[in-house]
């Protein structure tokens, strides 16, 4: 049976860039597959010993991706296993880049705007974003950060049955993160950008971790979510969930989300949960 990965999302957000990084970690990728031919594919695919058992699918334009997440339980019904990636981005930064690129964006019309077109695909998507398995916003992702990213989830040491837990710190002050399940506001904890040693440094610093995790309201807070989680992720393993990713956040990213990410991160592992932490915004001022 193939392992198979659909490739969604919004026009310019990364889908090209996602299918080369793929192709570089050995995934077979078949770019703008016709939605009628994915399940002929994968049955050949399937049979035959020369063709690759892991199979990235590039799925085109909004209707062709609608399409293509209706055969998703038909494969698993079949023993595949089947995960489908949503790639997504702001408006502003998608404008952006078709403006660059000098691109025409697939549903512009010729009296309607860059803009409209996008949040008009956005719309048509939101379904396959709705069953997406995993969802990435490439907003503020370098191409090195998003090829990074790709890596650590679908390198093929990092395909595990079992649920992939990432924990996200970020700062209010850059934006909420669209591409979460779970976000924490940890703002009530006192701030160490005050102090005037502490503001330079970091969460992951000793003086400012310690300042953070010291307060009783922070024990409070990691007990409890520590808690909450030890009852959701076995529920969300059985419901077949293959990704969480949890996002905790302050005013700017640097210290207290930091932080108590690190220390989230920690807790878990002692349940048995690894989960991969990343920081959005430490280095932003």
């Amino acid at each position: 049976m193939a392992e198979i990965l659909l490739i969604t999302g919004l026009s310019g957000a990364g889908r090209s860039q996602a299918a080369d990084a793929l192709e570089d970690l050995g995934w077979f990728v078949v770019d703008n597959m016709p939605v009628e031919l994915v399940d002929k594919f994968v049955e050949l695919a399937g049979v035959s010993v020369d063709q690759p058992s892991r199979l990235a699918l590039v799925i085109g334009v909004a209707s062709q991706q609608t399409d293509a997440v209706k055969s998703v339980p038909r494969l698993r019904g079949a023993g595949h296993d089947v995960r489908v990636l949503f790639l997504e981005a702001s408006t502003q930064s998608l404008v952006k880049r078709y403006t660059e690129s000098r691109r025409k964006h697939p549903l512009r019309t010729e009296t309607g705007t860059v803009s409209e077109a996008i949040e008009h695909e956005r719309d048509l998507l939101e379904p396959v974003r709705e069953v997406a398995d995993k969802v990435i916003d490439t907003t503020a992702l370098q191409l090195g950060q998003f090829k990074t990213q790709l890596t650590e989830l679908f390198s093929f040491d990092d395909l595990p049955d079992t649920l992939q837990v990432s924990v996200v710190s970020f700062g209010f002050k850059h934006g909420i993160p669209l591409d979460v399940d779970t976000m924490f506001d940890v703002r009530f904890i006192p701030n160490p950008y005050y102090d005037e040693a502490l503001r330079p440094l970091t969460g992951r610093d000793e003086a400012v971790r310690r300042f953070v995790l010291d307060q009783a309201a922070t024990q409070d807070f990691l007990g409890r979510v520590e808690s909450l989680f030890e009852s959701l992720i076995p529920a969300y393993r059985n419901e077949g969930k293959s990704y969480l990713t949890i996002a905790v956040g302050c005013t700017g990213g640097q210290h207290r989300s930091v932080a108590i990410a690190e220390a989230l991160s920690l807790r878990l592992a002692n349940r048995g949960v690894e989960a991969r932490v990343a920081h959005r915004d430490i280095e932003k001022n």
